[in-house]
């Protein structure tokens, strides 16, 4: 069809069907006129815009009903025309208005609804929708006038009606994006920009809808899922715009203080206008507030993220357009904005952060004390309910609840203080935190997981990091761990500091059940003071003072380091907790400098319960000194003084957890201020700490504290520092001759740990030993092993299994270093003989597998001395056990492998041969143990076993192969021996012709390794050889 651009052209096409509809309203012939339109240009239709809407409202306005057909027909045609041409003139805009609107409406006789289609309700939205859209320039203001009042409050119902009551969804979002057009509120750029005086009118003018509206929103959004998240989504943000237009903060401002006064013929309208004063702005919030609960507990866990995204819109907007006329209801708004911060998606999340990073750099809590006081009283009833919350939800509901505690804190800011200066406020915030960072305290291991040994060298065990894994009580998520650490965080970062460490410090004195969760809450606010690793929204308002820092540190310092605090009983066990031996010889010692008197009288046994928690509170104070390192840095250097000696004991610390956190504190310590390790630390605050382990070696309450740090600095230094501290080891070996019977156990760990140091790196290179009288003298790490050894023979036979074991480990070490000095060691083996053969043949089964240690290694150093005794004392014993034990372990089961008589076994097969080699024993001795291993070659025997075994026959075969073999052929010989002459008799061996048996492998398998050692005789096949 052609283009008429022209309006003469144009006419000419049109008028026939124009003519022709408004004789006939047919569907038919606004079809034909929708034809014709098609092909008429925007500008010429613009011109004849009135004419060709005029037949189409005609067709509307003639009375009697109609099809709905045609009413359809009708309205999508106007819907066309608006589309392609501007509405300039007013009264054209409000009366196709009406015009539409009727199309809408009920019968006047009814009252009800009329039934229309789905499809012509539809149509009539979209005209309405475009008809807005279309009015040009002022022209829409037209509609926003006190006189107009009735008529967009009769849209405003239609359209409301539908959006509640239709369950068509296309038709509630058109009905409520329609509604979104008609306040002005829309997304689009074809409406001009309302100046100030503008929307003031029209704020007034919604005031009159602001409850109809809402109401009705109100139910939508809390209605049911089935109605499509769009439909939420619209609705929620239908209402915070009316809402935020009509309640803005500028707005109410500049409300005169009497109503104005329309002329006498506007009477009547005049009763509709509402007059937005103090009395009814107050009324309204209160409503609102009512409504705005209902809509945020609605949406904030609906199931669709864009619904609980657009919640996140609505605080936003009412936040920044109504923060003091709304300011009641922001106690609902804000819980749900910081609700969603962890919300499960993620674009939910990220605007939810922006939002709240928006707030507070806009500073709109900061500004409006009402608005920090409902936060502060969210804060109060939230602390209050916390512990019952902890106590009752899942963890991700505890997940919930902390982030809302978290959230309310970032937004309050600067304004924190506005709580913290409150006594009621602190109070019931400190209770619930105290209360859920309750520890369990009832893991057994804790107490069970002891250190075994000297543990390696720091660089090699331990993991930069202060904390060690918790267990809590109300929860076990490691994400509300975290929140409590941002929420204890954000308090140091913007409470005062010397108020809250106060505080906590009073809780902290004030029970033994607050104790723990007090020093972690400390521990934390100190590092949220210091600006590390804290989630903030906005800076803070005065910057940090280092003084004030260091000086809160130190106060803290002194209260964990105290006597009381920082030496609990860890152990049930007297000889190895120094602490519970000599706890009452402390507590008088403290009591000296007081009035107060100590009653020394005698406690009950320690609970397991209590031990753990004792456990825990000195890992939560060692990881807090770490705390304090890391935010001081180097400054921490001057608290070293008073810091390193109580953290070093507490590395030699018999418990592994607290041996583990304190030698995690060392390196903390180190990085913090800037020690290259733990060896340089120690080396170079080693004359102080040299100095305090000789002063408490004098005391007896003292000693194995003082024992303990210099072990932990022998064991984490080198050989250089051994000179700085020979002295420290002679008062130790003082203070062991004094204290046998109570610190024997603590004293040897420290000469284990001085003999390892010197077996690591001796100080001198070994002076060759000679018998001539100017034999040089010995060297200073010579000596020291030969006096350490002395004590050790006098410890031997003492009456703790614990005591000899650490001996055995002692006089291992110091054989050692005495081995290039002969004529020193010999006579000192000479004086340990018989208390090591004691433990050799007459000793718990751990004390015998530790003492034969010792002697293989004697062998290895004085071979010759032993021989005759190690015959005559020993050996006996050591072969009986083999045969009488043998049977037992041939029909053992898998499990025998893991007992102390197993372990026995095998040391004992693994150290046999090597000791008959070494102490190149005569032929007698060597049938003895030839005879006492040979069962072992059993198939039936365990395969280590079996392995050892062999290895004793391997070691016999250097010393005596002839009969080595001997003794094997007569077990099992594969093959005959003809003799070179006729002469001669035949050689006949008890293995020959033999059937196999369950020595046959074994023995096969050693004489093919003699035969290759010996490098002649018959070779015996692979497969015979072999074990099967």
């Amino acid at each position: 069809m052609a283009v008429f651009d022209t309006p003469q052209a144009a006419f000419g096409a049109l008028r026939p069907v124009c003519v022709q509809l408004t004789r006939v309203q047919t569907v038919e012939n606004v079809r034909q006129l929708q034809a014709h339109l098609a092909g008429v240009s925007g500008a010429a239709l613009q011109e004849l815009q009135e004419y060709v809407l005029f037949p189409l409202r005609f067709a509307l306005r003639v009375p009697g009903p109609k099809q709905e057909r045609l009413v359809q027909s009708l309205v999508q045609c106007i819907s066309s025309v608006l589309a392609a041409t501007c509405v300039k003139k007013q009264e054209l805009l409000q009366e196709l208005f009406s015009e539409l609107c009727t199309c809408l409406a009920p019968p006047p006789s009814s009252g009800k609804a009329a039934p229309l289609s789905e499809e012509l309700k539809l149509a009539v939205i979209q005209a309405l929708h475009t008809l807005m859209h279309s009015a040009y320039g002022d022209v829409i203001l037209s509609l926003y006038q006190p006189s107009t009042l009735p008529l967009l409050g009769f849209a405003v119902s239609l359209l409301l009606t539908l959006a509640e009551q239709e369950k068509a969804k296309q038709i509630k979002i058109s009905a409520l994006e329609c509604l979104q057009v008609l306040v002005l509120q829309c997304d689009c750029q074809e409406h001009r920009h309302l100046d100030e005086d503008e929307s003031q009118q029209c704020g007034d003018l919604f005031a009159s809808f602001l409850p109809g509206i809402s109401i009705a929103l109100s139910r939508v959004i809390a209605g049911d899922v089935k109605q499509g998240h769009k439909t939420t989504v619209s609705a929620i943000r239908l209402f915070y715009l009316i809402v935020g237009l009509v309640m803005a903060d500028k707005q109410l401002a500049r409300i005169p203080e009497s109503k104005e006064k329309l002329p006498v013929e506007h009477n009547r309208i005049s009763e509709l206008m509402i007059h937005r004063g103090p009395d009814w702005t107050k009324s309204t919030a209160e409503k609102l507030s009512l409504l705005l609960h209902k809509v945020v507990e609605s949406s904030s866990i609906h199931p669709h993220w864009k619904v609980r995204l657009e919640l996140v819109e609505l605080v936003h907007h009412l936040l920044r357009n109504c923060s003091q006329s709304l300011v009641d209801s922001f106690s609902h708004l804000l819980k749900a904005l910081v609700g969603l911060v962890n919300d499960e998606n993620s674009e939910v999340r990220s605007r939810c952060n922006t939002v709240l990073q928006e707030i507070s750099e806009q500073r709109i809590v900061a500004q409006n004390r009402a608005l920090a006081d409902v936060l502060s009283e969210n804060l109060h009833s939230l602390a209050t309910a916390l512990p019952r919350l902890m106590n009752s939800q899942d963890d991700m509901g505890k997940v919930s609840t902390l982030s809302l505690l978290l959230g309310y804190l970032k937004l309050l800011g600067p304004k924190i203080n506005i709580v913290l200066n409150s006594m009621s406020h602190l109070q019931r915030l400190s209770k619930a935190l105290v209360q859920v960072l309750e520890l369990d305290v009832t893991d057994v291991k804790i107490v069970e997981a002891r250190r075994s040994g000297p543990p390696g060298p720091l660089q090699q065990g331990v993991q930069k990091g202060r904390c060690q894994k918790k267990y809590f009580r109300f929860f076990t998520e490691e994400k509300v761990f975290q929140l409590l650490q941002q929420v204890c965080r954000v308090l140091g970062y913007y409470g005062n500091l010397y108020l809250l460490v106060d505080h906590f410090m009073g809780l902290y004195s004030e029970s033994s059940l607050y104790r723990k969760q007090a020093a972690m809450i400390l521990n934390e606010l100190v590092t949220g003071a210091a600006g590390v690793g804290v989630d903030f929204l906005q800076e803070r308002e005065v910057p940090l003072n280092v003084d004030d820092l260091k000086g809160s540190i130190t106060s803290i310092l002194d209260e964990y380091m105290d006597q009381v605090n920082w030496y609990l009983v860890t152990s049930n066990d007297t000889e190895e907790s120094p602490e519970q031996s000599v706890q009452h010889l402390g507590l008088a010692a403290r009591a000296e400098g007081t009035s107060s008197s100590v009653l020394l009288s005698p406690e009950p046994p320690v609970t397991t319960r209590t031990i753990n928690s004792n456990i825990w509170q000195i890992c939560i104070q060692l990881e807090g000194v770490g705390c304090f390192a890391a935010v001081l840095g180097k400054e921490f250097r001057l608290l070293l003084l008073s810091a390193l000696y109580p953290v070093l004991e507490k590395a030699g610390d018999r418990t592994l957890l607290i041996s583990e956190t304190a030698l995690g504190t060392l390196a903390d310590i180190c990085e913090a201020c800037a020690y290259n390790s733990v060896q340089c630390l120690i080396n170079e605050n080693s004359d102080y700490l040299v100095n305090g382990i000789s002063l408490n070696l004098r005391h007896l309450a003292y000693q194995a504290r003082a024992s303990q740090v210099l072990d932990t600095m022998l064991r984490h230094s080198d050989a250089s520092l051994l000179p700085l501290v020979e002295d420290v080891i002679q008062d130790v070996l003082s203070a062991l001759d004094q204290s046998y019977n109570s610190q024997a156990s603590t004293f040897l760990r420290v000469l284990q740990s001085v003999m390892t140091a010197l077996d690591d790196a001796p100080l001198a290179k070994p002076e060759p030993n000679t018998d001539t009288e100017g034999e040089a003298p010995m060297p200073s790490h010579a000596q020291l092993a030969r006096d350490v050894m002395e004590r050790c023979i006098h410890l031997l036979s003492d009456g703790s299994l614990r005591v000899r074991l650490k001996v055995l480990d002692v006089l291992e070490l110091c054989v050692t270093m005495l081995h290039p000095h002969g004529n020193h060691l010999l006579p000192m083996a000479h004086r340990v003989w018989p208390a090591l053969v004691t433990r050799l043949i007459n000793d718990d089964p751990l004390a015998v597998l530790r003492a034969f240690k010792v002697l293989c290694t004697l062998a290895q150093t004085c071979g010759d001395f032993l021989r005759q005794r190690f015959s005559k004392d020993v050996l006996p014993k050591l072969t009986s056990s083999l045969l009488s034990q043998a049977p037992v372990s041939a029909r053992a089961g898998p499990v025998y492998s893991h007992t102390l008589a197993f372990k026995l076994q095998l040391a004992v097969l693994q150290g046999l041969g090597s000791l008959c080699e070494r102490l190149d024993m005569g032929e007698s001795d060597l049938n003895k143990v030839a005879d006492a291993c040979l069962i072992y070659l059993s198939a039936k025997q365990p395969v280590k076993l079996q392995e050892a075994a062999q290895s004793v026959f391997l070691h016999l075969m250097h010393v005596d192969p002839d009969s080595t073999w001997l003794l094997l052929s007569e077990v099992c010989c594969p093959e005959g021996f003809e003799p070179p002459h006729a002469s001669l008799q035949p050689v006949k061996l008890s293995g020959m012709g033999r059937p196999r048996n369950e020595l046959t492998d074994n023995v096969l398998l050693l004489l093919q390794r003699l035969q290759q050692q010996e490098g002649t005789g018959p070779r015996i096949s692979t497969q015979e050889a072999s074990p099967s």
